[in-house]
């Protein structure tokens, strides 16, 4: 009898399933997992294979010389990265715009006139003819800028809405004879131009500025020709959403463009040169991708798509020393997004939305790759190493072991980088997928959209429920329901959306609503894991059809998601497919089918 290990080298997790195999049967002891160390597929990997293993020889009071054979996968790295589909870079010269939302702005409606200091009100004769915008920094409380606003009405000067540094818009605004539209928290308020036209608007609660979000409304605000509205389309598209907006006109109109192309993907087959813009979006980009037998991909240069190629062949270079010639894009994964871009040269951190392509690549390495690994882990661990099949040959298998399955049948699996599918039909026959793009793309499109700069806060949003602290005794979850507490929670949280992880409420630190957050989640997730799923199910299917297939079993990391597994029983079932979790073994639910495959080796499915 010998004692093998399976190695399951994936994107973000490691895992290992040991078991006692002899020429009648195969007794599994256990499983373990540890967090990938480095790139899949690279020396680095080692670190993590150790620890992963001895943590589970550990538990079953084992020791490495215990072991007979390591048998690991054939791991295939995935890197996932962002192209733009258009960059337009609005740079802003003496102020021209503000495209602001405060929390609490002050008034409401439309305020039109000409920029003033509020220390030059004074100076204005009485009954002035012009209309003005008040600019007040922040060396003035609300009682004083309330006092020279109510006096300044009082002389006939027609103050038509203020710009103020400080939170102060409601406090000012409540102590107003006359009631103006108020945008306050405008850091750079010494930026402002004085003596230029300047439109604000505020809207009333619960509702969002529509004139100056509106290219038109600028034009017709400030008498623009059709040149010169088209330039401010950046302008208004930046105050879309937004409670409060300032839009001001300097004489010169500096407001300049400047596209940064997005580029071409070029798509090599072994009989052409294939071609597609990343502005055409990921629709079309998939659409070509799908008819092609793909040899190699690689951008434009110059261009954004071609510089994030070039970055992920270079980073496969570094980590696995092959000639950077020699390195090519197996597949790839296109999903349209939206990604907030700042605006520079604005005075209150404001950012416009722009369409982009997020992008994750596989890159395709040679098994020698794989049996170099497998050599060095001889070497550390001082015990035999073997390469495995392909990881979706492996999956079937473990996935075989799920009680109530039988062939024919196909699993998707679903890790960190990749979506592997493989089939196998009642007389043994097997086709397998390796695709781009799983949970760690998820991620990075919540990661983008909600311009969020830490991936780990965006990898607890794709991975736990949300709820909204109402009061210090209760919140309420994403789906409506209420928990009750007996003890008042924390300050901290108070009044904010928070994540329900392992029983703890973590806050989420950023100004968008509970209801927004949960659309990109569940958005962001449909577009990777449930077009995968249907566009790998197509390319295993002998006649392309989805229909092929009665049976489909979901595994791996990201089959453990709260949602993913309904999203994708829910979106096969329309085929009249019988789809749900994997249980591997009976007790690993949809974790270990590549481990325990591994394990499992040439033995019959």
């Amino acid at each position: 009898m010998e004692i093998i290990a399976g190695v399951d080298i994936g994107n973000a997790t490691t895992e290992v399933a040991i078991a006692k195999k002899d020429e009648m049967k195969i007794e599994f002891m256990g499983s373990s997992l540890y967090k990938t160390t480095g790139l899949k597929g690279t020396e680095e990997n080692i670190e993590g294979i150790k620890k992963a293993i001895l943590l589970l020889l550990e538990k079953l009071n084992l020791k490495l010389e215990n072991l007979d054979l390591i048998r690991i996968n054939e791991a295939t790295p995935v890197i996932g990265d962002v192209s733009m589909e258009t960059i337009t870079e609005t740079i802003i010269t003496e102020s021209t715009m503000i495209g602001h939302n405060p929390d609490t702005p002050g008034g409401c409606g439309i305020g039109l006139g000409i920029t003033i200091d509020i220390d030059d009100l004074q100076n204005l004769l009485e009954n002035d003819e012009e209309n003005y915008i008040v600019i007040a920094n922040g060396n003035k409380n609300f009682l004083e800028i309330a006092k020279i606003l109510n006096f300044s009405r009082n002389r006939g000067i027609k103050v038509m809405g203020a710009i103020l540094q400080k939170d102060d818009g409601v406090l000012v605004n409540n102590r107003l004879l006359v009631k103006i539209p108020i945008v306050d928290e405008v850091q750079l308020i010494e930026k402002i131009p004085l003596g230029v036209k300047c439109c604000i608007e505020v809207a009333s609660k619960g509702r969002v500025i529509e004139k100056i979000s509106n290219p038109y409304g600028i034009a017709t605000v400030f008498n623009l020709n059709s040149e010169e509205t088209k330039k401010v389309v950046p302008l208004s598209k930046a105050l879309i959403g937004n409670r409060s907006g300032v839009v001001i006109k300097t004489p010169q109109g500096d407001v300049k463009e400047k596209i940064i192309p997005a580029g071409n993907l070029y798509i090599k087959t072994n009989k052409s040169l294939e071609s597609v813009g990343i502005q055409e979006g990921a629709e079309k980009i998939m659409k070509k991708i799908s008819f092609l037998d793909v040899e190699d991909i690689f951008g434009e240069d110059g261009t954004n798509v071609g510089g994030m190629l070039k970055n992920v062949k270079n980073t496969m270079h570094k980590f696995t020393g092959e000639n950077i010639d020699d390195i090519k894009i197996k597949d790839l994964l296109a999903v349209d997004t939206f990604v907030p871009q700042k605006i520079k040269g604005g005075l209150a951190g404001e950012f416009m939305c722009e369409n982009a392509v997020g992008l994750a690549v596989m890159v395709g390495t040679e098994k020698n790759q794989m049996n170099h690994l497998a050599n060095m882990i001889k070497n550390e661990l001082g015990v035999n190493v073997e390469v495995g099949g392909v990881e979706a040959d492996m999956a079937i298998k473990g996935a075989l072991t799920t009680p109530g399955t039988g062939k024919p049948l196909a699993i998707i699996d679903i890790g960190a980088g990749s979506t592997d599918a493989c089939s196998i039909d009642k007389y043994g026959r097997r086709s397998h997928i390796h695709l781009a793009g799983a949970g760690n793309m998820v991620t990075l499109l919540i990661q983008k959209e909600l311009g969020i700069e830490d991936f780990n806060l965006a990898e607890d949003i794709k991975k736990y429920p949300l709820a909204k602290v109402e009061s210090f005794f209760n919140i309420r979850y994403e789906d409506g329901t209420v928990e009750f507490f007996n003890e008042p929670l924390s300050t901290d949280i108070f009044a904010k959306n928070v994540l329900v992880k392992n029983g703890e409420l973590v806050p989420i630190d950023i100004k968008i609503s509970l209801e927004k957050i949960r659309q990109i989640r569940r958005e962001s997730k449909r577009k990777v894991f449930v077009t995968n799923s249907k566009r790998a199910l197509r390319k295993i299917s002998l006649t392309k059809d989805i229909r092929d297939f009665e049976f489909v079993i979901i595994v791996g990391g990201s089959a453990l998601d709260f949602e993913v597994p309904e999203m994708i029983t829910e979106s096969l079932s329309k085929y009249g497919i019988v789809a749900g979790c994997g249980n591997i073994r009976g007790v690993e639910g949809p974790r270990n089918a590549v481990a325990t495959g591994l394990v499992l080796g040439d033995e019959e499915c």
